[in-house]
């Protein structure tokens, strides 16, 4: 596996091309069309200007962070790895062009790769309990009779730790996440709830089902009727790794205004600070928060991977006006404050989602 450049497309138009330079840095150049008539797929770091593009070292290892949000990270690394090694082919050796150009056409959001390195062939899907069994095999070590092949077509460009499929379910595509390890044996159901509470409490969020009565799964919002949407996670947006605390609500806040250009997009996103304060959801890290390109504008993504967590040493991902461990709605109303949001607005909101979640603590 030796690529050593790639075309991204994006909805069959060509964006540009990517490479990998000597140092084993990406570098991506727009292409002449696209600067006629595209938009930035990263606005404050690939801005639509015709020159060379060389990504820094940290923090995504050398590559720009809206193609890393097209890699699999968790379970979907978990799994093409594991195939790469029933293959003979050494994980630790495989570059990132290489691993773009096995995400080719089923990564997340709406880029595509070509050339696409298939490792397997279509699937025909197989009944939600065997998933969840061969998946839980996987992470136990046991390969034994597992479907491999299977898993990788299926959640092989997913992100996160908790085994996930991206399947077509009449029509519709649907992401269905399993029980890891370390996970309730409710997960399922305790999901499904929180997502329930956080549309009561006034967020946007996708169709949720359980499948089975205990499989969660969600209505994929990166794709829609006119096929796939854009979509760019905050930790590619700020160059900050989704796997160190670094991020701060007021960042966030100041991120959504200035890319949207509108404070109603600002105030989903507080709505969503308030419901993951309220309801212990401290796994708040920075892929956490997407924004979707849709219509010629940018747009806060509906909500997602919202559970009850109590995060890295008890605190918040993204600390909240600084406060990680104890946040309280002064810092809350700080945030909002910082944001240039209506204070009264700002409270309204935070009663609003307080009293919904109320049942979850």
């Amino acid at each position: 596996m030796q690529n050593k450049l790639l075309n991204v497309y994006y909805h069959d138009r060509k964006v540009g091309r990517l490479a990998e330079t000597k140092e084993k840095l990406m570098a991506f150049e727009y292409d002449p069309e696209w600067l006629r008539s595209g938009f930035s797929i990263s606005p404050f770091k690939l801005p639509l200007e015709k020159r060379v593009f060389i990504a820094l070292r940290d923090p995504f290892d050398g590559n720009f962070g809206v193609f890393n949000d097209s890699l699999p990270d968790g379970w979907g690394r978990l799994l093409i790895d594991r195939m790469l090694i029933k293959k003979h082919i050494a994980p630790a050796g495989v570059s990132v062009v290489d691993r773009l150009a096995i995400v080719g056409s089923f990564g997340m959001g709406a880029l595509e790769y070509i050339p696409e390195e298939r490792l397997v062939d279509d699937i025909k899907i197989d009944n939600i309990d065997t998933l969840a069994r061969e998946a839980e095999a996987i992470l136990n070590e046991n390969y034994d009779g597992c479907k491999l092949e299977e898993l990788v077509k299926l959640g092989g460009s997913s992100g996160g730790a908790r085994p996930k499929v991206l399947i077509n379910i009449d029509g519709e595509e649907w992401l269905i996440k399993f029980r890891a390890g370390t996970d309730p044996k409710n997960i399922g159901e305790q999901e499904f709830a929180y997502m329930a509470a956080a549309k009561a409490a006034g967020l946007i969020v996708p169709e949720t089902r359980l499948f089975e009565g205990k499989y969660f799964g969600a209505k994929r919002f990166d794709r829609g009727v006119n096929g796939k949407v854009f979509m760019i996670s905050a930790s590619a947006l700020l160059d900050t790794s989704h796997r160190f605390p670094t991020l701060d609500y007021n960042s966030l806040l100041s991120l959504t205004l200035e890319l949207t250009r509108d404070f109603r997009e600002a105030a989903k996103m507080f709505r969503l600070m308030c419901f993951n304060v309220f309801s212990h959801n401290r796994d708040d890290h920075s892929k956490n928060f997407s924004f979707l390109y849709t219509d010629n504008k940018w747009q806060v993504s509906p909500a997602y991977d919202l559970v009850y967590a109590d995060g890295m040493g008890g605190e918040h991902a993204t600390t909240i006006d600084g406060e990680g461990r104890n946040p309280t709605e002064e810092h809350i109303l700080s945030a909002a404050k910082k944001a240039g949001l209506d204070l009264r607005k700002a409270e309204r909101i935070m009663e609003e989602v307080k009293n919904s979640v109320s049942h979850l603590r």
